[in-house]
């Protein structure tokens, strides 16, 4: 099978907002794609709307509960069966459930945990393990959150997730470095992935940067990341927030 011009590139949580549209500008920008999400009905809509506008036959989606990992596995033996070697892993998948902590239960605490973290710890070792074997190297981004930074009350499974991550980062970074592998993690802040003409002035003018972010400033992040030129940068927290973790806010 000839290798592709561009790494193929591995996109979880891609039925979301901010993972649907980086499908999307992977695809457009010429990388074979291949998407996962639980959401069998919404991903397999999304990955045929891509191929039509991308003009390609290259995005693939593989439906997935990542908070199970036998089904990781089965991903990724899949993928195997179709000669597809992932070349860039973007951890996206993600959620959060807001509930005091004098009420929240273990079994809600371990199903965050489960899909935000430990999910991105078993994905980026299957995909390593493939990227060794083939020789060439490979780029592992994780989707973090400057939730990890801050936060707002009964966010803090959420908040314990994206913490690790960021550490996860780093650490794989290191472990995975003598194989060419870099690691490196993006923490958001506001991304609207809805309605954005709906946002009020004051939503924009909080944000040292004027304005709240859209999907594509985390796409553009993402490229920076992936680029095989930027082999220099690894095991890096890349906040893209508009400035907010670094805005010091005072009662008027």
């Amino acid at each position: 099978m000839n290798e592709p011009a561009k790494g193929r590139v591995l996109i979880t949580g891609a039925a979301g907002g901010i993972g649907s549209r980086l499908a999307e500008a992977y695809a457009k920008a010429g990388h074979p794609v291949v998407m996962t999400d639980i959401d069998l009905g919404r991903g397999g809509e999304i990955a045929d709307r891509i191929r039509r506008e991308a003009g390609t036959e290259e995005v693939v989606f593989i439906p997935a509960d990542l908070a199970v990992p036998q089904q990781i596995e089965e991903l990724f033996h899949s993928l195997d069966k179709q000669s597809m070697t992932v070349d860039i892993l973007i951890n996206n998948a993600g959620f959060g459930i807001t509930k005091s902590p004098y009420e929240l239960t273990w079994q809600e605490w371990d199903s965050v945990l489960n899909v935000n973290l430990r999910a991105a710890f078993l994905c980026a070792r299957e995909a390593a393990r493939r990227m060794r074997l083939a020789g060439r190297g490979g780029s592992i981004v994780n989707i973090a959150s400057t939730r990890a930074f801050m936060s707002e009350p009964h966010t803090e499974a959420y908040a314990a997730s994206k913490g690790g991550i960021v550490s996860l980062t780093h650490a794989l970074a290191a472990s995975f470095a003598p194989d060419g592998i870099r690691v490196n993690c993006i923490s958001p802040g506001w991304i609207e992935t809805g309605d954005y003409g709906a946002l009020r002035e004051i939503d924009h003018r909080q944000h040292p940067a004027g304005r709240v972010g859209r999907p594509d400033d985390i796409v553009r992040a993402c490229f920076y990341l992936t680029d095989p030129a930027n082999d220099f940068v690894t095991g890096v927290n890349l906040i893209v927030d508009g400035g907010m973790t670094r805005k010091m806010i005072y009662e008027p």
